[in-house]
């Protein structure tokens, strides 16, 4: 595939607009054809070997496996968005925690995140999967924040859940490639994700990128979200030999496996 073109396709940000059609495609569209046989290769050259018999029994397996791993990465993202989406809404609606400033700021993020949770929730259906259920969350985890009663708490935690669900689908970006559609819109709420992010970090006087494994001003609760993010070696280069460890870092943003993503988000899940 052309990466120029691909390119051209995700900076069209207007996918949310076209909802109704996009949804439409996805229900539509085949769930396993060559692309998804093309991502997993062992499998795919097993059946070339077998018998016919054999052969359509691997197949059947092959997609079986693909839609569970497809599967599986939404609800994660889903859990991702109704987390976020909820908080957003609560601290909307609590007199007094956002200062009018900033409002404009939350009200457009939490619209986003609202269509997120959409978005996914019609994608599982379409697939033939129940959504999960929104969880019941803690925000203060346990007591350990106070994000309601403190606007520099809600910002805390608002930047590292932005930071969270940006690592976070990246690191599941490869368990929806079966699925062009879904790997499309995947990679639209990741970039606007990251927007999210950069402002909400912007918001707190830091840097919109994250440099090492140093989120800004983070209490060591969020340490987590950041872990790993100090690499310098991509694909065998050492990204730290031109301008140090700090900018070799930033230039690179790391993933978050699924287990990680799940166990930071479990952390505000009653």
């Amino acid at each position: 595939m052309n990466i120029l073109r691909l390119l051209d396709k995700l900076s069209y940000d207007k996918f949310f607009t076209t909802e109704a059609s996009r949804l439409e495609t996805i229900t539509n569209m085949s769930l396993f054809g060559k692309k998804a046989a093309t991502a997993a290769v062992p499998l795919g050259l097993g059946a070339l070997m077998a018998t016919p018999a054999k052969a359509e029994t691997t197949k059947t397996l092959t997609s079986a496996a693909l839609k569970s791993t497809l599967t599986d990465a939404l609800q994660l993202a889903l859990v991702l968005e109704y987390l976020e989406n909820e908080y957003y809404s609560i601290g909307l609606s609590t007199p007094g925690l956002i200062p009018n400033g900033d409002r404009t700021v939350f009200m457009q993020i939490s619209k986003h995140e609202s269509a997120h949770v959409s978005f996914l929730k019609s994608t599982l259906t379409s697939l033939g999967t129940t959504p999960g259920n929104k969880p019941t969350f803690d925000f203060t985890a346990g007591g350990n924040f106070t994000p309601f009663t403190s606007y520099n708490q809600f910002l805390i935690l608002a930047q590292a859940f932005e930071d969270t669900g940006v690592r976070a689908y990246k690191g599941q970006a490869g368990n929806v490639m079966s699925n062009k559609v879904v790997l499309q819109a995947a990679l639209q709420i990741h970039s606007v994700e990251a927007r999210h992010a950069s402002q909400v970090r912007r918001m707190r006087a830091n840097k919109g990128w994250i440099e090492l494994a140093d989120g800004g001003s983070m209490p060591s609760a969020t340490n987590p979200v950041y872990a790993g993010e100090d690499n310098v070696n991509q694909a065998g280069y050492n990204t730290s030999t031109l301008f140090g460890a700090a900018a070799g870092s930033a230039a690179y943003d790391e993933v978050l496996s699924g287990s990680d993503a799940q166990t930071i988000a479990s952390l505000f899940i009653v």
